[in-house]
């Protein structure tokens, strides 16, 4: 007769998929590139690489995301059942108690880290560490404002390393806001695709409150007001990689457009939000050509 799998104090495995190691990734990556193409404080992967501060920014905005991520798998385990329940680790594979102790570490960690760059970015990272814990605890439970709260966690991502380095710059400002739009759109998504979930405990996300006619017809008012936007930055930067790239972007743009209004299951959906992620990834890999502009 097999044993039952109970939680356990420690699982490296659990951890890893608790913390969304792949986004964690992105994460870094963004930084890395911002601060490598974007920045002109810098320059050379040498030069990037071993700078100190940078290593200590990415490592305390990782520790504060990861943070987010067990906090809002804590809250949410009874939701998680029913949207997607091969993705549970708080409960049954780690412990409730032991993912609550890593979570409070890190994000102490990323918090005094963050202090110790700077007043600027210890604030910053307050501000992230206690927008995480709104967020699960309460904000997305709400129309509209938990979209908001994680689109704009995104953009500061991004937003922070020019703090570190001291610049202002149309280039980083475009970028922020490129993610926190991308963000925005994708987070609205994933509440339709997990709207059987969150309506049972009485979730009132977008899809909940309006039905998922009117929240399509609302993203779509967003999609036109971010292009539109986002082109507005890119004639203020004056630089023609920005140009060319979003000009490129219009194809997908127009498709992924097309999937969205048809789309009509959680399949479609979550196909949706990984379409999201791949424009983020585009972004980043884009901030590649700088070098040779």
């Amino acid at each position: 007769m097999a044993k039952s799998s109970r939680p356990r104090n420690f699982s490296f495995t659990g951890l890893f998929r608790l913390t969304r190691f792949p986004n964690l990734l992105i994460i870094a990556l963004t930084q890395y590139m911002t601060a490598l193409f974007l920045t002109t404080s810098t320059h050379g992967l040498w030069a990037i690489f071993t700078h100190s501060g940078l290593f200590w920014l990415t490592s305390s905005t990782l520790m504060l995301a990861a943070a987010g991520y067990i906090i809002n798998d804590y809250y949410d385990v009874k939701i998680d059942y029913i949207n997607k329940p091969e993705r549970v680790i708080v409960g049954r594979i780690l412990k409730r108690r032991i993912a609550m102790i890593w979570q409070l570490g890190l994000n102490l960690a990323g918090i005094l880290i963050g202090f110790f760059l700077s007043p600027w970015i210890g604030l910053i990272h307050c501000f992230s560490a206690f927008t995480l814990w709104l967020y699960s605890n309460q904000l997305k439970r709400l129309p509209f404002v938990g979209n908001f709260s994680i689109a704009l966690l995104t953009g500061v991502s991004v937003l922070v390393v020019a703090v570190l380095f001291g610049e202002k710059n149309w280039l980083i400002f475009t970028y922020a806001y490129f993610a926190f739009g991308i963000t925005l759109v994708r987070e609205i998504i994933k509440d339709m695709e997990d709207l059987k979930g969150d309506e049972t405990f009485g979730c009132k996300t977008l899809p909940i409150v309006w039905g998922i006619r009117k929240t399509k017809q609302f993203v779509l008012l967003l999609l036109i007001v971010f292009v539109a936007s986002i082109f507005y930055f890119v004639f203020k930067a004056k630089n023609e990689v920005l140009n060319t790239y979003f000009m490129v972007m219009i194809i997908p743009a127009a498709l992924f457009i097309l999937y969205f209004l048809r789309a009509d299951t959680k399949d479609k959906f979550a196909n949706l939000s990984t379409f999201c992620k791949l424009f983020i990834l585009s972004g980043i890999i884009s901030m590649a050509f700088f070098a040779a502009n």
